[in-house]
């Protein structure tokens, strides 16, 4: 039977041919979804987020810490948000302090002056995406598409180009990370998260998550949005920040720009 099933495929070079490119179709896909494998952890897992390899975020210049390796970042997801940004605006102008808001394009455009205040007041304006979704989902193409149109309305909002760059949900592709590179851009995910966006996360429960074991070189990320989490989970981030603020302050960090 081996025999014959070897025969058929030397007179049949088509199947021969349609099996190297199935095998190079699969080969292209594990390509392109690689870079996921450098994200965190998926949203639903308990721990705080890692990456699943290490070594291959290192390889891909995909970054997790401050840059000088000192002090700690705060980082903030998915605005601007017409109230959650500025209430986040409105602490860190009072404990003078700096924060890096990663924008997503489509809450730009409903939003445009609160982007720009953002940029006015000092801080670090970063790109997100334009529509908050999976990148494991979406095309080269969409990939491209989504990126150009949230570069244009963050520009025009602010006058800023973002130079750092953050995909949805942590999870990356080869297009996304071409893309960054070609722009000079960095990517910057981040080492502890408050779990802020769900439903069940309180002042107490946010404080905790972040700031566990938060130390030098710690880049921590909050949202100052809910559009794409729990309706008004923004409160209970704004309600933390202070005591974020002042538990880091204690250990003797200073906080700085990724």
């Amino acid at each position: 039977m081996l025999d014959e099933r070897s025969s058929r495929a030397r007179a049949d070079p088509t199947a021969r041919g349609g099996r190297l490119e199935r095998a190079l179709a699969r080969a292209a896909m594990a390509g392109y979804l690689t870079p996921a494998l450098a994200g965190s952890w998926p949203a639903g897992f308990p721990r705080s987020p890692a990456p699943i390899w290490p070594a291959l975020r290192r390889s891909l210049g995909v970054q997790d810490g401050t840059a000088s390796g000192r002090g700690w970042a705060l980082t903030f997801d998915d605005g601007p948000h017409a109230q959650g940004t500025p209430a986040m605006l409105k602490e860190l102008a009072s404990r003078g302090a700096c924060a890096t808001f990663f924008l997503v394009g489509e809450q730009v455009l409903r939003n445009p002056s609160l982007a720009g205040e953002i940029a006015q007041r000092g801080h670090a304006i970063g790109l997100h995406c334009h529509r908050h979704r999976n990148l494991l989902r979406l095309s080269p193409r969409q990939v491209r598409d989504d990126l150009a149109r949230a570069v244009a309305a963050i520009e025009d909002a602010t006058g800023v180009t973002p130079m750092l760059y953050r995909p949805p949900y942590g999870v990356l592709n080869a297009e996304a990370l071409r893309c960054a590179r070609a722009a000079g851009r960095r990517t910057l995910l981040w080492t502890h998260w408050g779990r802020d966006w769900e439903r069940r996360a309180t002042p107490e429960s946010v404080l905790a998550r972040v700031t566990d074991g938060a130390g030098e070189g710690a880049v921590l990320l909050l949202h100052d949005a809910d559009d794409y989490g729990a309706p008004g989970s923004w409160r209970a981030t704004a309600a933390a920040l202070p005591r974020v603020l002042d538990t880091l302050a204690e250990r003797g960090l200073q906080a700085v720009l990724p």
